[in-house]
């Protein structure tokens, strides 16, 4: 039975990288096609419009998708991007001899066991595993939530208590997920049977994971506002904006690849990997009239 599951969860998981941003190239990185721009500003007689600006495509543009914009949650994309994480996980886990050998057994006996051990407050994890490591996936479900809320992505540090709810729900989806795997029919209770044993499993981790994970979430919200952005804004070429966009912001980082994003991806600063993907030219200058003869 169970590995009948996790065979189950790790294709599923697989299949769900396909989908898991349905709306890749509305938000994405690449600018709209400027070609079709330019010529939609041709006259129907052939001339170019009253607006004489040249404008030059770049190879790397994509044709833009013309859906609708979303204006609630994406549940959809939300959930295919967290079980795709969640097979991930999974499959880490899968490396550990602990964990393989715990795959036989009678499935729901041994899960009934395993989900009855919670309890106190610590487990036999070490210090960095329950209060780094999971704060670490708090703060990338979170940002999975985020990612998936047209008002939440656009919001930064310092804009008021709407930010503030915004990250509170995103601290919210991360216990959903928290909660599923440590006690979830597809968690570490029901593979590996982590509680079975009495003292290992504590309230640790539901706590921590979306509590440091929301603190992780605002940490690198206020340095890519106080920090990167400063950083794009004194002329700092792509490459640098690129490194320190992804070094500066893991979490962010990974969330955006789960969604099939660049790593170094903001929905509200888009980047290309061109430089400079529209390139607008000055007018052209027009030449002199020539001088009429007065005789």
């Amino acid at each position: 039975m169970r590995r009948l599951l996790l065979t189950l969860v790790l294709l599923a998981s697989t299949a769900s990288a396909q989908v898991a941003s349905p709306d890749r190239h509305s938000f994405g990185d690449a600018s709209p096609s400027v070609a079709a721009a330019a010529e939609a500003e041709a006259t129907p007689s052939g001339e170019s419009s009253s607006r004489d600006t040249k404008i030059e495509a770049s190879p790397f543009l994509r044709t833009p998708d013309v859906r609708p914009l979303r204006t609630g949650f994406d549940w959809q994309a939300a959930s295919n991007q967290s079980f795709f994480f969640l097979g991930i996980e999974h499959g880490i886990r899968m490396s550990q001899r602990k964990t393989r050998a715990e795959l036989g057994g009678r499935f729901w006996e041994d899960y009934r066991n395993a989900v009855s051990g919670l309890g106190g407050w610590n487990d036999t994890d070490s210090w960095f595993t329950n209060y780094v490591a999971h704060p670490m996936q708090g703060a990338v479900t979170g940002f999975i939530q985020i990612q998936n809320d047209p008002r939440g992505m656009k919001l930064e540090f310092g804009d008021g208590p709407e930010y503030w709810r915004s990250r509170t729900k995103a601290m919210g989806w991360a216990a959903l997920y928290s909660t599923q795997f440590e006690l979830g029919l597809v968690s570490e209770a029901s593979f590996g049977n982590v509680g079975k044993k009495r003292g290992t499993m504590g309230f640790v981790d539901l706590v921590m994971t979306p509590v440091g994970g929301m603190g992780l979430i605002v940490v690198e919200d206020a340095i890519d506002k106080k920090w990167i952005e400063r950083i794009e804004a004194g002329g700092a070429g792509p490459g640098k904006r690129r490194f320190y966009r992804m070094a500066l912001n893991p979490q962010r980082t990974f969330a955006n690849l789960l969604r099939l994003k660049k790593p170094w991806h903001r929905d509200t600063r888009p980047m290309d990997w061109d430089a400079s993907p529209v390139k607008v030219l000055a007018p052209a200058a027009k030449e002199p009239a020539p001088a009429t003869s007065t005789d």
